[in-house]
């Protein structure tokens, strides 16, 4: 593998590893809503307000994850009877005329909703709390991350034994 893949590579695992703490915040956001509505009659739509873009950016890095891990896109049940070589081929090639056009398609075709929910700052629609183009960033995040993860498995040679 090459430095700058072996790099991407390091990364994006860096990046998931430390993305996985989202979960928490996330959970604790989801369950302070309740007694922060009935008990203290304020702070709710805070609470859900960012617990809405933790969401977001846990899901947009989750993709890139369950690939990572080998558990998104995966056809196991036809590929589990053929050598790994092939199995490694076939990733490959879904990597390159599936997910990678369909990350780039997406940053393309969203440039102009995210790029105008980023310059005017867009706030929550019910609330009027700041926040909400990071949101739509999250859209951003998972086509780059998804960019980025296609793109070392396109470019990973084929070895098995290879690191």
């Amino acid at each position: 593998m090459t430095p700058l893949l072996r790099g991407l590579d390091r990364l994006i695992g860096q990046f998931v590893a430390a993305a996985k703490w989202l979960a928490l915040p996330l959970i604790l956001l989801l369950f302070l809503q309740w007694p922060l509505r009935d008990l203290l009659h304020k702070f709710s739509r805070e609470a859900n307000d960012l617990g809405q873009v933790a969401f977001a950016l846990f899901v947009a890095v989750s993709v890139t994850a369950a690939t990572r891990a080998g558990t998104h896109l995966a056809a196991d049940v036809l590929a589990r009877r053929y050598p790994e070589r092939v199995r490694r081929r076939l990733n490959q090639v879904g990597n390159a005329i599936g997910l990678l056009p369909w990350a780039m398609f997406v940053l393309i075709a969203s440039r102009t909703v995210v790029l105008s929910s980023v310059r005017d700052l867009e706030s929550f629609q019910d609330s009027g709390n700041p926040g909400y183009f990071l949101v739509k960033l999250a859209l951003w995040l998972l086509a780059i991350l998804v960019i980025g993860q296609s793109l070392v498995e396109i470019f990973r040679p084929l070895m098995v034994d290879d690191d």
